[in-house]
């Protein structure tokens, strides 16, 4: 069988409008074996709860700044991240997301597949919604879809503990 190379055109890569302004679009296929691309944005005042999943995943700081909260070895502390840094998060481990900035922030992320397809299946869900997510239904169905992956999400009082206060 001929391998062949896949280019993804900008305007026809698939774009996933999230809850709170935060976006994704899909670089490369969460079919691939090997890895998924995605370029994510958390708009000024968003964020991502505290959550872990078993696998991987990198960011790339394009533009904007944004804290990360991340495991360090004195426990989960908050880290400033500006244009140029990098961050490897291991599988399993604990972190989450904040943009208290006035712009918005993006990132090259790299994940494996596994974890492309779950943000994928997320992501579709939420753009589908539209004005209605994040309603009490559309929540617990991300809750399922993360279980499905074998995701860990943090309760709202888990979140409220590291200063993400959830709508």
């Amino acid at each position: 069988m001929i391998q062949v190379t896949q280019i993804f055109k900008h305007g026809q890569r698939t774009v996933l409008d999230l809850a709170d302004g935060n976006r994704m679009e899909l670089l490369s296929s969460p079919t691939e074996d090997a890895y998924c691309v995605v370029m994510g944005t958390i708009p000024p005042g968003g964020g991502v709860p505290l959550h872990s999943h078993p696998d991987a995943e990198s960011f790339y700081v394009l533009s904007g700044d944004v804290e990360a909260l991340v495991q360090t070895t004195g426990g989960l502390e908050w880290q400033r991240l500006v244009p140029g840094d990098f961050i490897h998060i291991p599988a399993g481990v604990k972190h989450a997301w904040r943009n208290r900035s006035i712009e918005p922030m993006s990132a090259l992320i790299t994940c494996t597949a596994k974890l492309g397809r779950a943000l994928q299946e997320m992501g579709q869900l939420a753009s589908t919604l539209g004005s209605e997510f994040p309603s009490p239904a559309a929540i617990r169905r991300i809750a399922e879809i993360s279980e499905g992956y074998g995701h860990w999400l943090a309760s709202p009082e888990e979140n409220s503990a590291v200063g993400i206060h959830l709508a």
